[in-house]
């Protein structure tokens, strides 16, 4: 195809494919002639990809390059790729002062031994569940830190069907896109989600309304 129909194609304009192309976020095309190249369904899943890691994951153009560049690595495989891609989803806020989150961090760090998850303890996440723990408790509701095993637990069936989307993906330029898009916008689901359960489970125990067939 040609690269107004990439555009059109992708719902990206022809003067940002040109930037993107200039940046090196996405390979040049099969040149048929003088300023005219061929491009194919390769350049269109990456299209998708570059518009998930800047538009919905909110990377800078050098970000989102390295994510690129993790993905045309021979050397690297499927679990490191897509951890490259998760980490650009990462959102870490200041919640806590510095006493609470010193330890808040050593408790994320013994639920993930008690669970045996594999997870390194550099990963932006452990950074970012320990900032709420340690606000969690220096505002007095530590009883919702004490359940964080039970959060971790409730959470991991979240996570196999997630694999199973995941999986189900074919190409790597997909399922990292997958990750971005299913990291930023699956968590604002399932906070909304959550709160539906919670209103329903209010429902039941408050106003004495019966829980509804499941």
């Amino acid at each position: 195809m040609r690269i107004g129909e990439l555009s059109k194609a992708s719902g990206v304009s022809t003067p940002t494919i040109k930037y993107y192309l200039r940046e090196g976020l996405l390979p040049k095309g099969e040149a048929t002639g003088h300023n005219q190249a061929q491009y194919d369904d390769a350049h269109l899943r990456r299209l998708r990809l570059i518009r998930a890691l800047i538009e919905v994951g909110g990377l800078s153009i050098a970000s989102a390059r390295e994510v690129i560049a993790a993905l045309d690595d021979p050397d690297l495989g499927t679990h490191k790729i897509l951890g490259v891609a998760q980490h650009t989803a990462a959102r870490s806020i200041a919640f806590c002062d510095e006493e609470s989150r010193t330890a808040a961090d050593a408790e994320v760090g013994a639920m993930l031994d008690r669970l045996g998850w594999r997870v390194g303890r550099d990963n932006p996440a452990v950074s970012a569940a320990a900032e709420v723990v340690g606000a969690l408790r220096q505002l007095g509701h530590g009883d919702i830190a004490d359940r964080l095993d039970d959060y971790a637990r409730a959470l991991a069936p979240i996570a196999e069907l997630d694999m199973a989307v995941l999986t189900s993906r074919g190409g790597i330029d997909s399922m990292a896109e997958t990750v971005v898009v299913g990291n930023v916008l699956g968590d604002e689901l399932i906070a909304a989600l959550r709160h539906l359960a919670q209103t329903d489970r209010s429902a039941e125990f408050f106003s004495g309304r019966p829980a509804s067939s499941r």
